[in-house]
C-alpha cells in the first residue's frame, strides 16, 4: 500500500513537473501558444518567439528546474547529517555566506559574470560550511545539536547585515538586493550548464553516501558501532554541499526554506532512508521552485516579484511546525 502510495507521488510530480515546464514557457507578458512553441523550435518561423523562447524562457525554467533540485536534495542531506529536521543551507548560514562574498565583488568592482559569481560563491559557501562544522562538531561532542540552528540562523542574520551594508557604503544596494531576494531574471545558457552540470553530479554523488547518512541518522554511537565514521560522514557530505549551494546561489541568488519544506514532505512518504529521500526531494524541489518562479513573474505582471518571497511565504509555515514538534 505504501508503495502503490510513493509511485503514485512521484509520477504526479513528474506530471507536475512537465505541465509546470510547459506552462512557464507559455505564459507572461507574451503568451505562446503550444502551436507557436513548435514553431520557434522546429520550423524557425518568427525571429522575436525564437528569441524570447529559446534565449529567455526555456533557460530560465530549466534554470530553476535545477536550482530547486539542488536546494532539495541539499535539505535533505543537512538534515540527516545533523539530525535536526529544520536545518537547511540557508537557515545555517551557507546560501548567506555566498550571498556576501559576491556582495564583495560588486564593492570591489569586479566583473560579474557567471565564473566569477561561481567563485564568489564557492568561497563564501566554504568559509559559511566551514564555520557550520565547527558548531556542528562542537555540539555533537556534547552530546547535542539542538543549538546549531540557533547558531546558523544568527550567522545567517550577521551575513546578510553585512551584505547590506557593503551594498550601501558602495553605491550598489540595488544590485545586491536583486542577489539576497532571490531571482532567475537574466538567466541564460551558460547559468543553465553551470546548474545543471553541478546538480546532477551532485546527486549521484549524494547516492553514494545515502547509506552512511541513513547511519548517521540513528546517531553517532550507533554509526560507529556499524562501522561508519561520523566525522568522516559530515566531512563528505559538506565537501559535496559546498559547490552544490555555491551553483545554486550563483544561478538562483539566495533563495531560502526549499531545503526545509521537501524533505519533511518526503519523510512522511519514505521515512529517514536518504537513498529514497535525497533523489526525491531533487524531484520535489525543481517542482516548487518551476511554480514558485513562474508565480513570481505572474503574480505582480508586468512587474516582477523575488522567488525567494514565494517560497518563504510556503516555508515558513512549514518550519514553525517543524520547530513546534521539535520543541514539544
Amino acid at each position: 500500500m505504501k508503495q502503490n502510495k510513493t509511485t503514485f507521488f512521484i509520477s504526479s510530480c513528474f506530471v507536475l513537473l512537465i505541465v509546470g515546464v510547459y506552462l512557464s514557457i507559455s505564459l507572461g507578458i507574451t503568451k505562446i501558444s503550444i502551436l507557436e512553441l513548435i514553431d520557434s523550435l522546429w520550423n524557425q518561423t518568427n525571429e522575436l518567439d525564437q528569441i524570447l523562447i529559446k534565449d529567455v524562457r526555456i533557460p530560465r525554467v530549466l534554470s530553476a528546474l535545477f536550482t530547486g533540485g539542488i536546494l532539495g536534495a541539499t535539505g535533505a542531506m543537512i538534515q540527516g547529517i545533523t539530525r535536526n529536521p529544520i536545518a537547511e543551507p540557508s537557515l545555517l548560514g551557507v546560501s548567506q555566506g555566498a550571498t556576501l562574498v559576491i556582495a564583495l565583488f560588486y564593492a570591489a568592482n569586479i566583473t560579474i559574470n557567471t565564473q566569477n559569481v561561481m567563485v564568489a560563491s564557492l568561497i563564501g559557501t566554504s568559509f559559511s560550511a566551514a564555520l557550520v562544522m565547527f558548531f556542528l562538531y562542537k555540539e555533537v561532542k556534547g552530546k547535542s545539536v539542538s543549538k546549531l540552528l540557533l547558531a546558523g540562523i544568527s550567522m545567517s542574520t550577521f551575513f546578510i547585515s553585512l551584505t547590506t551594508t557593503i551594498g550601501i557604503l558602495s553605491n550598489k544596494s540595488q544590485l545586491i538586493a536583486f542577489w539576497i531576494s532571490g531571482s532567475f531574471r537574466n538567466v541564460t545558457w551558460t547559468e543553465f550548464k553551470l546548474v545543471a552540470i553541478v546538480g546532477t553530479l551532485g546527486l549521484l554523488l549524494s547516492l553514494l553516501l545515502a547509506k552512511k547518512i541513513n547511519i548517521l541518522s540513528l546517531g553517532d554511537e550507533a554509526a560507529v558501532g556499524l562501522g561508519v565514521d561520523p566525522r568522516r560522514t559530515r566531512l563528505w557530505t559538506f565537501l559535496l554541499l559546498i559547490p552544490m549551494c555555491a551553483a545554486a546561489v550563483a544561478v538562483g541568488k539566495n533563495i531560502g526554506f526549499v531545503g526545509v519544506i521537501i524533505p519533511q514532505i518526503n519523510r512522511r512518504l519514505v521515512g529517514e532512508n536518504y537513498a529514497k529521500n535525497i533523489p526525491l526531494s531533487f524531484l520535489l524541489g525543481a517542482v516548487l521552485m518551476v511554480y514558485s518562479d513562474m508565480g513570481a513573474r505572474l503574480v505582480y505582471a508586468p512587474y516582477e516579484m523575488p522567488v525567494g518571497i514565494i517560497t518563504a511565504l510556503i516555508g515558513v509555515p512549514f518550519f514553525i511546525a517543524a520547530a513546534r514538534k521539535e520543541s514539544a
